[in-house]
Parts: structure tokens; C-alpha cells; sequence
């Protein structure tokens, strides 16, 4: 599930997986990526990230994301004459017009469409291009932004000024999206970016059964404390455990290293700090040397002469270490001209005691239920995660507490999904909210 190419290994590690959920019985939802696996295709095309939820009846939806992910990547791989961003927006462009076409020209498949949300890493910073209400996520520092605007009817709403968000909440259907690609002709495509990209960064792209279930800050926060695989599983265990009415699909993606990562925020916070370089310093020091000597020593400016070779010798070498840095991997990318407004939305998502406490609750409660099943589950290995979970709480150390709880939950969860998928079952589950 884990993916790593030998060129970029050290750059980015990337999880994906895709679940039908508690209450549906076929999966629309589709998953894929493109990533560049040697240098000059990652200065082309960088590496692409999708996912797509399909709506319509009978087999539609899940035809339709299929098509979306298929055709995308390879469109968007194939036009190496054009822009990354005009070659991604065709391809887009494209997949609505195979997915038009076939529903028009079957009757069990007209208005089929599906929504879609893709990220791309580029040398030039991050690129989100979106359609529908599945969402990008960036978590930095504990801050979850979201990249993409929800084409929904509550978003457009609230976005026209015509209702509070505190209404939309309470009176308006969740599920009503504006936007998708197939049911016309055209569609309209957000793009947003570039964005700077920085060692660290975690990027999350997920269909809305994710999000239905799970609040952003809880979201924000297994991102922030599980690497991408462990990452990825704990977030669609929890979904299904509060019920998993939709499909839910998750692309984590983790942002480690040069050429993928532009900048380190510190270093470049930190040559800022040292001023001017050794080189230039000396340059002017020879300089000002070698226009005072001729007034300090008038009956001989010969002996300035050593000083205007040394400044000339002190400005080459300036400009050389100038040229080299410039070279380097990790860089400060150029200001660009900044396609949308993203974030549309920002979370606080740092490690709390109240966040542990909950995970710590969830954990609880989820223990409870399956004594009172009589689940087959080894207690003993899920009593060490809970007790490895505590200690790290009384050391203060929130990240690897809620890391064990969240280990802790996914582990009860299996026993759960074993019991429902021995009794054949669709609609139970257990609530922790």
C-alpha cells in the first residue's frame, strides 16, 4: 500500500486505499497516481495524485470515477508539449468528454458523472485542479488547510453570503453537489496554486465519506501523528466504525525531502539572518581599502593596488558561491502568479490533552462494545497498545499517545469488521461520537 520509486524514495512516501464502507454494497470510488520515477519526468510532470467519487445508478458511478482516473493521468502524462497546469486542465477537459460521451450513449448511463481532485507536486510548488465535493488537505505545523473548495450546495451558499454556516449546517442537505465531471458537456474546473512546498508537509486527498463521518481537526491530527500507511487505515477504520455510510477513499502523501520539497523554511530563515556573504563583505572592505589608501598615502597610490585586486578576486568568488547555491535542490521558489484562493478553510490540529483524552475515550468505549459482543479479540496485544498509550501521555508526549490509541482502535476495529463480514452484515456499527 505503501509506495516508493528508487529515484524519489527519499523524497516523498505515499499510501492509498479505497473501502465500499458499512452501508453500500458496490464501490464508486476511485484511486490512482503518476509518479515520476526519474529526473527528467519529474521536471516535466511531477508527481500526480487523484481521487474521484462517481454518482449514478446501477454500475454508472463507479464507470464514471473509473474513466476520470484512468484517463487523467494518462492525458496529463502524454501532452509534454504544454504547461503542466494547461496539460492537466485538458485532461480534465477530456475525461468529460469520454464520460459525456458514454452517457449519452447508454441509456442506463446518461447524466453519470463523478466528482474529482488532483494534486499535483511540481517542481514549481503544489497544484490543485478539483471538481465536486472530494477534498485536498495540507497539514503543516499542526495547521489543516483546505486546498479545495466544495462544490456543494451548503459551500455556495455560504460562499454567496446567502446563509450562515451555522444554518447550512442545520437546514441544508450535505450531499447536493454543483459540480462534477460527465452529466455536460463543459464543466468548469478550479485550479489553485502553486504552493510552496516544505520538508514535512503532509497532503490528504479523500472522498467525502471520510469527511461525513470525521471532523476536520480529527483528521488533522492522525495525519499529524501516524505515517502515511498507518495513517491511512486508521482514518477509514474510523469512518466505518461510526457508520461508513459512503465509500471512503484516502491518498495520504508525505513530503520529506529535496527535489520534491522546495525549501526548508529554517535554513532559509536562517541564511537570511547571516546578511550579506563572507565574500562580499571582503569585497567591500578591499574596495573602500582601495579608494582610502590614495588619500591616507598621496606620494605613493601604489599601494592601493594590491587592494583592487584582492576586491575583483573577492567579487568573483562572490558571484561563483552565488551561481553554486542557485544550483542546489532545495531553493526558495520565485513569487508566481497564484491561481484561486485556497485555503478556503484552516484547523489547529496540534497534539492536545483534550484530543488524547478523546482518542483515549473512543478507544474505551469501542473496548466495551466488543466485551459486550463477545468479539474474538487478543486482548493482551490491544492491552499493551493501551498501556505503551498512557505512558507516552504521562511523558508528555501527546503525538506517540494518541499514535497507540489510534493503533489501539484500528486493532478492535478488524475484530469487528471479521464479525461482520462472517455474519454478512451492512448495517451495524458502532457510533463514537
Amino acid at each position: 500500500m505503501t509506495k516508493e520509486f528508487p529515484q524519489f524514495e527519499r523524497c516523498i512516501r505515499f499510501a492509498s486505499l479505497t473501502d465500499t464502507g458499512m452501508r453500500r454494497k458496490n464501490n464508486q470510488d476511485s484511486l490512482n497516481s503518476l509518479v515520476s520515477s526519474d529526473e527528467t519526468f519529474w521536471r516535466q510532470r511531477g508527481h500526480l495524485f487523484l481521487v474521484a467519487d462517481g454518482m449514478g445508478a446501477h454500475a454508472a458511478g463507479e464507470l464514471a470515477s473509473k474513466l476520470a482516473a484512468d484517463s487523467i493521468p494518462h492525458y496529463y502524462s502524454k501532452d509534454l508539449d504544454s504547461e503542466p497546469v494547461v496539460a492537466l486542465r485538458q485532461a480534465i477537459i477530456e475525461a468529460n468528454n469520454i464520460i459525456f460521451q458514454r452517457g449519452q450513449a447508454n441509456l442506463e448511463f446518461q447524466g453519470m458523472g463523478t466528482t474529482c481532485s488532483i494534486l499535483l507536486l511540481l517542481p514549481e510548488g503544489a497544484i490543485v485542479a478539483h471538481v465536486g465535493d472530494s477534498r485536498i488537505y495540507r497539514l503543516r505545523n499542526g495547521q489543516l488547510d483546505q486546498l479545495s473548495f466544495d462544490h456543494s450546495l451548503v459551500w455556495e451558499m455560504q460562499a454567496a453570503g446567502r446563509v450562515s454556516a451555522e444554518a447550512a449546517e442545520m437546514h441544508l442537505p450535505k450531499n447536493i453537489i454543483t459540480r462534477s465531471l460527465g452529466p455536460n458537456r463543459s464543466v468548469q474546473i478550479d485550479l489553485e496554486g502553486p504552493f510552496p512546498i516544505f520538508p514535512g508537509d503532509v497532503y490528504l486527498l479523500c472522498s467525502d465519506g471520510l469527511t461525513g463521518p470525521i471532523s476536520d481537526q480529527q483528521i488533522g491530527t492522525i495525519l499529524g501523528c501516524m505515517p502515511p500507511e498507518e495513517a491511512t487505515r486508521t482514518l477509514i477504520d474510523m469512518a466505518n466504525l461510526r457508520g461508513g455510510p459512503d465509500n471512503i477513499s484516502v491518498t495520504v502523501v508525505q513530503v520529506d525531502h529535496p527535489p520534491v520539497a522546495q525549501s526548508d523554511r529554517d535554513s532559509a530563515d536562517n541564511n537570511a539572518s547571516k546578511g550579506l556573504p563572507i565574500a562580499w563583505i571582503a569585497a567591500a572592505i578591499f574596495s573602500f581599502l582601495a579608494i582610502a589608501l590614495p588619500f591616507l598615502v598621496p606620494d605613493d597610490p601604489i599601494y592601493a593596488i594590491p587592494f583592487v585586486i584582492g576586491a575583483i578576486v573577492a567579487v568573483i568568488v562572490a558571484i561563483l558561491q552565488a551561481l553554486d547555491h542557485g544550483s542546489e535542490d532545495t531553493t526558495v521558489m520565485q513569487p508566481v502568479k497564484m491561481l484561486g484562493e485556497a485555503p478556503h478553510r484552516s484547523y489547529d490540529c496540534n497534539p492536545s490533552i483534550n484530543t488524547a483524552e478523546n482518542f483515549a475515550n473512543m478507544a474505551t468505549e469501542l473496548k466495551q462494545t466488543a466485551k459486550q459482543m463477545e468479539l474474538e479479540v487478543e486482548w493482551q496485544t490491544y492491552d499493551s497498545m493501551m498501556e505503551r498509550a498512557r505512558e507516552a501521555m504521562s511523558n508528555h508526549d501527546l503525538k506517540n499517545s494518541i499514535l497507540h490509541y489510534c493503533q489501539g482502535i484500528s486493532f478492535l476495529y478488524a475484530a469487528f469488521k471479521n464479525r461482520n463480514t462472517a455474519e454478512q452484515t451492512s448495517d451495524s456499527h458502532v457510533d463514537l461520537l
